[in-house]
C-alpha cells in the first residue's frame, strides 16, 4: 500500500496534468532543490585590566539545510526545507532537527494565499519576526495591499521562535534539550498570533507607508500574558537620503491587570552608488517610578536580540546606531557599526554590565563591531567579523570587563 502510496505523490507532483486537481494548481514548469552548508566558528570572552578572564570560550555551529521548491504555471508553489544543526557551546554538544520554512502558496487574481510554516516580520522588525505556522492571506485593495495572518507557536523549535515573554518562559528556553523529556524541552511556548496589515508602498508618490494591528494569546493554563500591538512605519526618500519613522502602541494583559507600553525609531540613511550611511534611534519604554502607574516596560512576543555582542532584550531599553554598508570590490563587502546602549529605566534591563552596587547609571556603554564579507562565486560565502562592547564609555560600571568576540562563517550552497 505504501508503495502505491509514494507512486501517486510523485505523479502527482511531478505530472500535475494527470491530476484531478489540475485546473486548480494549473501544470508545474519548474522545480529546484539543494542543500546548504552553514557552519560558523566564534571565540569570546571578557578583558579587564589587560588580562582575559577565565570565561573566555569556543564556540561552533554547523546547519545542513536541504530544500525543494516548485512553481505552478499559475503562480502556485511550494516550498520545502529542513535543517539538522550541531552546535558546540559551554562545553555542552546538543543536535537539533528542525523543519524550517514549509509553505505552499496559492496566487489568484487579487492576491495570494499561504498556508504552512513561514515567514512574517513586523514592519519595525522586532515584535514578531521569524518563522510561525498557520495561514495567510494577502488581497491588492487598489490603495495599497491588505493581509491578514494566523498562526501557532507551539511547534517550533524554541530557539527559533525565541519567545521569553514570562519568567517560565525564559527558564524553558534556557532548559538544555534532553531527548529524554523531548515535548518539554523542545517545543516554544504555545501562543496563538493574529496579525491584520495594511501597506502602501507609493502613498502620494512620496513615501512607503506599514500599519499592522498584531494580538497574541497565552495558551499557557497558570500566569498567561497577551498583548496587542498597533505599530506603524513610514519611510520617506528625499534624493540620497531615507527618513524613516516608526512607533507602537501596546497593551499587556497579566494578573487581571491592564498595562500600557511604548516604543519606537527614528533614522535616516544616505544612500551612495555602492555604499549606505545609517544613523537610527530606538526606543523600548520602561516602568514608571509609581508603581500603580498603566505605563510598563514594553514587551515583545519574539526576542530580537539588539547588538553583535551584547545581545539585549528590547525591553526597557534604547540605542543610538550608526551603521556604514559598502561594497569594497565585486566579491567584496564591509559592514561597519557603533551603538550606544541606554536603559529606560533603572529597573527592567539588569543584564552585564551591570552589577552589585553600580546599578544607579542609565549608560551601559558603547559596541563597535565589524564584518568582511567575501563572496568569491554565488555558491560559496566566507563572513569574519569582530568586535567589542566598551562599558567603559557609559556610566553603569566603567570598571566592568570588556566583551569582545571575533567569528567566522562559512556557507556553501549546492
Amino acid at each position: 500500500m505504501k508503495k502505491y502510496l509514494k507512486l501517486l505523490v510523485c505523479i502527482l507532483i511531478f505530472f500535475p496534468d494527470l491530476s484531478p486537481w489540475e485546473p486548480l494548481w494549473g501544470s508545474l514548469w519548474a522545480a529546484d532543490f539543494g542543500l546548504v552548508l552553514d557552519q560558523t566558528a566564534g571565540y569570546d570572552g571578557f578583558t579587564s585590566n589587560g588580562t582575559a578572564a577565565n570565561s573566555s570560550a569556543v564556540d561552533y555551529s554547523g546547519t545542513l539545510v536541504p530544500w525543494f521548491s516548485a512553481v505552478a504555471g499559475c503562480g502556485n508553489s511550494v516550498h520545502i526545507s529542513a535543517s539538522v544543526k550541531v552546535n558546540w557551546e559551554n562545553d555542552t554538544l546538543t543536535y537539533v532537527p528542525e523543519l524550517l520554512r514549509t509553505e505552499f502558496s496559492w496566487s489568484f487574481s487579487h492576491g495570494k494565499f499561504k498556508l504552512g510554516r513561514m515567514p512574517y516580520t513586523d514592519p519595525l522588525g522586532y515584535i514578531a519576526a521569524g518563522l510561525f505556522d498557520g495561514a495567510s492571506i494577502s488581497l491588492d485593495a487598489g490603495g495599497g495591499s491588505v493581509s491578514l495572518g494566523a498562526w501557532y507557536t507551539g511547534l517550533l523549535y524554541k530557539e527559533r521562535a525565541n519567545i521569553t515573554m514570562t519568567p517560565a518562559e525564559l527558564k524553558s528556553y534556557n532548559t538544555v534539550l534532553d531527548y529524554e523529556d523531548f515535548t518539554n524541552t523542545y517545543f516554544a511556548p504555545r501562543r496563538v498570533i493574529s496579525v491584520l496589515g495594511w501597506e502602501h508602498p507609493n502613498l502620494a508618490e512620496r513615501a512607503r507607508i506599514q500599519l499592522a494591528l498584531l494580538g497574541q494569546f497565552d495558551l499557557a493554563a497558570e500566569d498567561s500574558l497577551h498583548s496587542q500591538y498597533l505599530t506603524g512605519k513610514l519611510s520617506v526618500p528625499v534624493n540620497a537620503l531615507v527618513f524613516d519613522l516608526g512607533g507602537c502602541l501596546e497593551l499587556m494583559e497579566f494578573s487581571d491587570k491592564y498595562k500600557i507600553a511604548l516604543a519606537g525609531e527614528l533614522g535616516v540613511s544616505w544612500m551612495f552608488t555602492a555604499a549606505r550611511l545609517s544613523l537610527s534611534g530606538r526606543y523600548a519604554g520602561g516602568v514608571t517610578e509609581n508603581n500603580d502607574s498603566m505605563i510598563t516596560a514594553f514587551l515583545p512576543l519574539s526576542t530580537v536580540y539588539q547588538g553583535e555582542i551584547l545581545k539585549a532584550k528590547f525591553s526597557g531599553l534604547s540605542v543610538v546606531s550608526l551603521n556604514y554598508l559598502g561594497r569594497l570590490h565585486r566579491t567584496f563587502s564591509t559592514g561597519l557599526a557603533a551603538s550606544c546602549f541606554m536603559r529606560s529605566d533603572l529597573g527592567t534591563y539588569t543584564g552585564y554590565p551591570i552589577t552589585a552596587g553600580a546599578d544607579d547609571g542609565y549608560i551601559l556603554g558603547t559596541e563597535m563591531f565589524g564584518r568582511l564579507l567575501w563572496a568569491p562565486v554565488s555558491d560559496i560565502q566566507i563572513n569574519l567579523g569582530g568586535g567589542a562592547f566598551l562599558p567603559a564609555l557609559g556610566n553603569v560600571d566603567r570598571n566592568a570587563a570588556m566583551h569582545w568576540r571575533v567569528e567566522m562563517n562559512f556557507i556553501l550552497a549546492l
